[in-house]
């Protein structure tokens, strides 16, 4: 796989309570099919944090990576913002 093709996405930490995983929750705004009303979607993303920096809150940037579990296929890249 080519680097410079791998999926980033930036969210919020919603737990990071396991050893070197977190789970982050990735919101999007879509348009209602009918309705035609943004509505916003959340997909929760697990993905591995190595030197444990991340905390719940904290806003955080994930790339895509090789299977490293049976539901961890992401990989926290950086910190971008602490929570208050």
């Amino acid at each position: 796989m080519d680097r410079n093709l791998r999926k980033e996405r930036i969210g919020i930490v919603t737990s990071d309570k396991m050893n070197k995983s977190i789970v982050v929750s990735v919101e999007r705004r879509m348009k209602h099919p009918k309705y035609g009303k943004f509505v916003k979607r959340t997909s929760k993303f697990m993905a591995h944090d190595e030197k444990q920096e991340a905390h719940l809150g904290d806003t955080v940037r994930i790339m895509e990576t090789k299977p490293i579990s049976k539901n961890k296929c992401w990989r926290m890249v950086e910190v971008l913002e602490r929570a208050k």
